[in-house]
Parts: C-alpha cells; structure tokens; sequence
C-alpha cells in the first residue's frame, strides 16, 4: 500500500475540495502609496483562485499545489491559504485543469464567471512599460470601456455564490464610481 504522505491526489479530488473549500475571487481595489510623493492612488482589478482550510491541514494544500504547480501558501495563527494569483498561471493552469476536472453546483457558475473576467482582464493587461529615460513604471492601461462595466457586472454576479460577510470600501463601490466617470 502506497505511504499517504507521498501519495497524489487525482483531479477529482481536487476538484471536489474546491467545490467545498476553494474561492474563485475578482476584486476590485483602491490602493494608496503613502510612500510616494502626493501619495497616489491606483486603481486595479484582482483576480486569484484561493483555498482556506484549517492550520493542521496544510500537507494537504502542499499537495494541491505540488499537483497544479503554481501558487504559493500562506500562514496565519489558525488557517493555512493557498492561493493563485499570477494571471498567466490562472489562465494556462487553474482554468484549464478545472475545464479538464469539471466542478459542481454554484462553484461552477461562479468558476465560469471567473473565466470571463480573466480573459477581460488578460486581454486588457498592461504590455508596456515606460523606457525613458528618467521615467519609469508602466504605461497606464487604456480600458475598453465595455470590458470594464462587463467585469462590475460579473463582480456582482458572482456575489450570488460567495459566503454573506461584510465587504470593505475596496471592493465594488469604487468600480461603480469609475464607472460612472468612463460613461
């Protein structure tokens, strides 16, 4: 009989884990760089496939992430967080792999959503930085405007299958406002 702890987990199972555990998170966020002169605020949409589970069950999350090969996990007090969150990753990895292990019930809808939002947002990507001299950072990114009501629209969507907990002021409230601007 194989060791259990160097066994792999099939596709199935994974899928089946997410179904219970896993998030397919689009966020939209306000950051301010209070390091910076003016301060400055950017603006930005978040994409991430995450998993939280219980502390004592992190060989399973190295598992997972050995299986996908991509992601990183995280530490806190009482949980243990894997998470994906380079879009490349999501889009040649996590989607494909869950398109391969089909999930169940509401994370199917809310995955197929998710799918969408990551081709706007890979589509719309920043592909430039500046290469000036004195001038540095990307070159701002130029939204085709219905790709970014589609990504508010798919935001609040997918609000139907997340758990009920209170949202922060960095979340949809702020790509309304930007919306309203773009119009």
């Amino acid at each position: 009989m194989e060791n259990q702890k160097n066994s792999k987990l099939s596709g199935d199972y994974i899928a089946g884990f997410v179904d219970g555990e896993g998030c397919f998170d689009l966020q939209f966020r306000r950051d301010i760089r209070h390091e910076r002169l003016g301060k400055p605020v950017y603006y930005s949409w978040k994409v991430q496939f995450v998993i939280n589970i219980r502390r004592d069950d992190d060989k399973l999350l190295k598992k997972i992430q050995n299986a996908l090969n991509c992601g990183q996990i995280h530490f806190t007090q009482s949980e243990v967080r894997y998470s994906v969150q380079n879009l490349e990753n999501l889009k040649n990895i996590i989607i494909p792999f869950f398109n391969k292990y089909p999930l169940s019930g509401k994370k199917k809808m809310d995955f197929g959503l998710w799918i969408e939002a990551i081709y706007i947002i890979y589509r719309n990507k920043r592909k430039n930085m500046n290469i000036k001299k004195g001038i540095r950072g990307f070159i701002s990114t130029n939204w085709n405007k219905k790709d970014f009501q589609r990504l508010i629209e798919i935001q609040k969507l997918m609000q139907q299958f997340k758990s009920k907990r209170p949202r922060g002021f960095k979340w949809i409230s702020m790509a309304e406002l930007i919306a309203q601007t773009l119009k």
